[in-house]
């Protein structure tokens, strides 16, 4: 059994392509973190800091978008609201 359970930054953006969900933010974010740590031994100890630091910056600008969303984004289901909501991709989209 392997000590590393994860799945390569390859199988993962797959695995995403797959199922439709690589253009989610969030999914974005995991299979950056998922490249950073395969190349973490190859980098520089201050770049990859920088790096991640950069990352963390990032995933923190995603800001509170899950918020009454969460079994949408944690567990992969859709509930429309109640509330209508903006075309994607209109002007009013979030």
């Amino acid at each position: 059994m392997p000590n590393n359970p994860q799945p390569s930054s390859e199988d993962l953006a797959r695995f995403m392509e797959q199922r439709g969900d690589i253009h989610k933010p969030w999914n974005l974010q995991i299979l950056r973190l998922q490249k950073l740590k395969e190349a973490k031994n190859s980098m520089d100890p201050m770049e990859y800091i920088a790096k991640l630091q950069e990352a963390h910056a990032d995933l923190m600008r995603l800001g509170k978008f899950w918020k009454g969303r969460e079994a949408e984004v944690f567990e992969g289901s859709y509930v429309p609201s109640a509330l209508i909501e903006p075309l994607p991709g209109s002007s009013d989209d979030r």
